[in-house]
């Protein structure tokens, strides 16, 4: 069986969301279980028309000229294309390749206050957020989403959300990213709480840094680079007399198990956005037995498997989270439930299953 993946981005050429490492992370696994896979994606960087990544063939096309990928919809000949979140694209796919199937996972179902959040907080300008808006958001897109022969959503609130903006009859299933859980974890001896995102401004990472300085007990870690190198530059320049913060920048976890090593010594994963889907990070964090310290809910992870802040009041969460080794019980039910959940074989295997029902 041939599966396209249809994405925005996938975790290479300088791209680093999560949205692009859900992709990769799916497309390896399906390449180690046996199946042949194909990734149209926009082009990025010194990424060429054809390439090869994880035993996976991705196609680049010219993002400013998405009808581009058109040809390469065609040229792929898959049996399934599946869009990891619907796009213009997914419409075209479905144009270009009538006869096959076509199926979306949601994988963060923006609405009008996410979108007016990018434009205020743009990682890059305004213009390239309102490029992405259009891309993912218009009639042709909504087309494509009631004409899907399976729509899916990578985290269970979003079930409920695309219903009420797609106005579907019924709310998608929900279908788990894979996500690696190790073996052996090895946690710090002294507090240590991690934040693993961009460094742009929608992210908010001077909350984050802001715990740094109002901590000097506990060691931080910020993992992440920006797309705006600048602003960026602009936070290192300001906390950079932080003992206790390191920033290493961008790690790449398809070429070392250093961001797996990270999380297995932290004892927290601090989110400092005020607007998310379901992160991989919480995920992967709790996976390795971290707590989650968010102002947001998703799925619950934050108040289940962690604290939840109010106010903005990052430090109060954090507080409570250490106190008496709190983060240690809300770690411990987050471990249980994303193992049981999200592992690479579950999720896989659940991707598997839908792939096979479609004939």
């Amino acid at each position: 069986m041939h599966i396209c993946l249809l994405a925005n981005e996938i975790f290479a050429w300088g791209k680093i969301g999560g949205f692009g490492r859900a992709t990769r992370m799916i497309g390896r696994e399906l390449v180690k279980r046996g199946f042949e896979v194909t990734a149209i994606i926009p082009r990025r960087n010194n990424q060429k028309p054809l390439e090869y990544l994880d035993g996976m063939r991705v196609l680049g096309f010219a993002f400013r000229n998405p009808f581009s990928a058109f040809r390469l919809y065609k040229e792929a000949n898959a049996d399934i294309y599946h869009s990891e979140e619907p796009s213009f694209g997914t419409f075209l796919a479905m144009i270009a390749m009538p006869g096959r199937k076509h199926i979306i996972t949601f994988q963060n179902t923006r609405r009008l206050e996410d979108w007016l959040a990018n434009l205020r907080y743009p990682s890059l300008n305004q213009m390239q957020v309102l490029t992405d808006w259009l891309y993912e958001d218009n009639p042709f897109t909504h087309y494509a989403i009631h004409h899907a022969n399976g729509l899916f959503t990578a985290a269970k609130f979003m079930r409920s959300r695309a219903k009420e903006i797609y106005h579907l009859i019924q709310e998608p299933e929900f279908l788990p990213t894979p996500v690696d859980i190790p073996q052996r974890i090895q946690k710090s001896v002294t507090p240590f709480v991690c934040f693993v995102s961009r460094l742009d401004r929608l992210k908010r990472p001077e909350y984050f840094l802001q715990l740094a300085q109002s901590f000097p007990e506990v060691r931080f870690i910020a993992v992440g680079k920006s797309r705006d190198p600048l602003y960026e530059q602009s936070l290192r320049d300001r906390f950079s007399g932080l003992s206790n913060l390191s920033m290493p920048g961008m790690i790449d976890p398809f070429q070392s198990n250093e961001l797996s090593q990270i999380l297995g010594q932290s004892w927290i994963l601090a989110n400092t956005s005020p607007t998310e889907g379901l992160p991989l990070a919480f995920v992967e964090a709790a996976a390795h037995h971290c707590a989650i310290l968010s102002a947001l809910d998703p799925d619950g992870f934050t108040t289940n498997y962690g604290v939840q802040v109010t106010g903005n009041d990052f430090g109060a969460g954090l507080r409570k989270l250490l106190d008496h080794d709190f983060w240690r019980v809300q770690a411990s039910k987050g471990y249980e439930y994303v193992s049981s959940t999200f592992s690479t074989e579950k999720s896989i295997d659940q991707h598997i299953r839908i792939y096979q029902s479609l004939f």
